[in-house]
């Protein structure tokens, strides 16, 4: 069984209750982080979770509300004391650019993010990959119209449970084929209506997603203050007959 800890359900607005987005997620064989926001380095230790034993991370695009807290948490890692027998090692995956902007972090002030007690790999992968993300848990990729580098990610485990990561994303019916029948498809939400942009969702255009992918579950998060007093499961409801929750911080799901 995969378990999924909310994080952060919000946006890079600053919000009381909605942190930015960066998820845990669970299996059998180790830990996957899901985008790293600023927020998150400390969220982990409030919902005392394994940062020590952290196996991976994934990284959807390089907007700071998604990839912001990456350099802050690869400081701690190597300075705090919890760190400094760990010899395990951590691999991070992203989109093409990824080492690049390592490199940027670096040169910023010659952090030597990398030079750690333990190795760190960072992998770049292309759209359409696959790839072992964690032991047993096999991973593929889908481009997605929100940046260049932008990448959904569709996880399966041993026993064929799945779900899809959307992080940010315009809408394209590609999208729903890619996540066809998975168990959980974690999707963003930004927008109640009348979206501003076309690089993100609103109610209607997940929705419609929902409808032709066909998932057990939907889980709506990277949800900006409109949505603030809003029954987001019930609006849903209007649109698609299937379960929708909407993402909170602290958030736990078990998936499988």
């Amino acid at each position: 069984m995969l378990k999924l800890v909310v994080l952060g359900s919000g946006t890079s607005v600053p919000h009381p209750q909605r942190a930015s987005t960066s998820h845990w997620l669970e299996t059998e064989n180790g830990s996957l982080l899901l985008d790293l926001s600023a927020a998150a380095v400390h969220r982990i230790a409030q919902e005392n979770l394994d940062w020590v034993g952290l196996d991976a991370i994934w990284i959807s695009h390089f907007h700071l509300d998604h990839v912001g807290g990456l350099a802050p948490f690869l400081f701690g890692t190597k300075h705090a004391p919890q760190t400094q027998s760990r010899r395990k090692p951590l691999t991070i995956f992203g989109g093409r650019g990824l080492k690049k902007l390592f490199r940027a972090f670096d040169e910023a002030n010659n952090y030597k993010l990398l030079k750690q007690s333990f190795p760190i790999e960072i992998r770049e992968v292309a759209p359409r990959a696959e790839f072992e993300i964690l032991p047993g848990l096999r991973a593929q990729t889908f481009s997605t119209p929100h940046t260049r580098e932008s990448l959904a990610l569709r996880l399966t485990d041993e026993r064929g449970t799945s779900l899809v990561y959307t992080s940010d994303t315009g809408y394209t019916d590609a999208l729903a084929k890619f996540a066809a029948g998975v168990d959980l498809l974690m999707m963003e939400c930004s927008f109640r209506r009348n979206k501003p942009v076309e690089t993100h969702l609103e109610l209607k255009d997940a929705m419609r997603l929902a409808h032709q992918a066909a998932p057990r579950k939907v889980l709506l998060g990277h949800l900006y203050p409109e949505w603030d007093g809003v029954d987001i499961s019930a609006e849903a409801k209007e649109l698609w007959p299937g379960e929708t929750i909407a993402a909170t911080d602290g958030l736990r799901l078990s998936i499988g």
